[in-house]
């Protein structure tokens, strides 16, 4: 016979340890598995130079010889097993890289899975975006098909209810309409969400609260139409959309009819009209747009779907 203790370094017995013999007989290898006091044996072992090699589960693998005389009940020395030396992988990236990996996430929300809604993030810590991931945000959302889908139904509605007359009717009058509507998108899009915002370095994006009161969380919506998160994670006033709004609807100035153009007093009337639309964006996006927004992780669609790395 032959038997045996397998411990661990600190001298606890290990459960359920396999292991097998092997000797030069020319029978097939003979397999046990340790009891609760890491206790093991073999009967009726053929006398000769035999190997014993034991497997367990944490622990590296380990393998011991001797010989077993005729008649021999061989009890082996202690055997101790060492854990496996457990590695981890530190993985350091630019936070430049972090944000458009981020960012790619974020280019992929969608209202009802059609509709963009890219300036959002459901990250309680997003890395900031650099002046060329927030250039790339205003092209993906300005030059996005539902874009071009959205400017040429508002186009048409200006049309049936006769709005901006100086553009004439018909086809002709169409186009004009169509193309001031996406040069306002267009100007107000770079100039709010990625010029100014890479002066003043802030970012363009609304951040998600979810947690809080309700009355905590309408606060913040309705703050966040005047305040912006710097790039360096402080909260600053809104420069980049005060003065995106500003000079968009001044700019707005040469190529709307004579008859429609804004004067002063009416480009900062549209300011504050801007600056109440962001705000009922803000409590929209907080408590209803999330749980609509494919690819967000608290929409229904996004929860049934396997978590991936």
């Amino acid at each position: 016979m032959i038997a045996g203790n397998i411990v661990d370094r600190s001298g606890t017995p290990v459960f359920g340890a396999d292991v097998t013999l092997t000797s030069n007989a020319p029978s097939a290898p003979i397999k046990s598995q340790t009891d609760q006091n890491g206790h093991f044996s073999f009967a009726n072992v053929s006398p000769g130079v035999f190997k014993l090699s034991i497997t367990a589960m944490d622990f590296a693998p380990q393998t011991v010889s001797a010989t077993l005389a005729p008649g021999e009940y061989h009890t082996m020395p202690q055997i101790k097993l060492t854990l496996v030396p457990v590695v981890t992988q530190i993985v350091v990236k630019p936070q430049a890289v972090i944000a458009q990996e981020q960012l790619h996430v974020e280019e992929k929300q969608r209202v009802l899975a059609v509709f963009p809604n890219f300036y959002v993030t459901y990250l309680p810590n997003p890395a900031p975006l650099d002046a060329r991931q927030k250039f790339q945000l205003a092209w993906k959302s300005t030059f996005d098909p539902v874009t071009f889908f959205v400017v040429a139904a508002g186009a048409g509605l200006q049309q049936v209810d006769g709005q901006y007359s100086g553009f004439g009717y018909g086809f002709e009058g169409y186009a004009k309409r169509y193309g001031a509507t996406y040069a306002d998108i267009g100007i107000g899009t770079f100039l709010g969400d990625a010029v100014f915002p890479s002066v003043f370095k802030q970012d363009p994006r609304f951040f998600y609260k979810s947690g809080g009161s309700v009355r905590s969380r309408i606060w913040y919506a309705l703050a966040m139409a005047v305040i912006s998160k710097g790039d360096n994670g402080r909260w600053q006033p809104d420069y980049s959309n005060l003065l995106g709004d500003g000079v968009s609807g001044a700019l707005s100035n040469l190529y709307y009819p004579p008859a429609d153009r804004t004067g002063v007093a009416l480009t900062f009337e549209n300011v504050g009209i801007s600056i109440g639309a962001r705000a009922a964006d803000n409590l929209v996006q907080e408590f209803l747009i999330p749980k609509l927004t494919f690819k967000s992780p608290f929409s229904h669609r996004h929860q049934h779907q396997p978590n991936h790395p």
